[in-house]
């Protein structure tokens, strides 16, 4: 979606770049189905979710890093009233041991049609 980094190494520490639940060489978004308008024929946060997490998981791996090295999470949600229960109850599951710091951002919108995107910080 631009010109930047999926990660990037400082010291001890790996940035991730705001990432979103779009399959990786795809334009497909789990759980999400638009018309030729941009209506939604399709929605399902719980699938974006995971795959965000999942794409998460897969760059910090790539990196050098892993899931349970992470520690500084900031998430934007397009919908707080909608999403963020649902997004709380996804995070306790993924986050049992490991308990990063934690920040959650409503937005009016993201570079693409998707609900949500994650930034993290984790170690090597």
């Amino acid at each position: 979606m631009g010109l930047y980094p999926m990660t990037r190494q400082v010291g001890n520490l790996i940035f991730v770049s705001g990432m979103g639940p779009r399959e990786a060489g795809t334009d497909n978004i789990p759980g999400l189905k638009l018309d030729k308008h941009g209506n939604y024929l399709e929605f399902d946060f719980e699938a974006q979710v995971h795959s965000v997490f999942k794409n998460v998981k897969t760059a910090l791996e790539e990196a050098g890093s892993s899931w349970d090295k992470i520690v500084d999470v900031t998430v934007f949600l397009v919908n707080m009233k909608r999403d963020f229960q649902t997004y709380n109850r996804i995070y306790a599951e993924y986050f049992k041991e490991n308990q990063p710091c934690r920040t959650t951002v409503e937005v009016n919108s993201l570079p693409s049609s998707i609900a949500i995107e994650l930034k993290v910080i984790a170690t090597v």
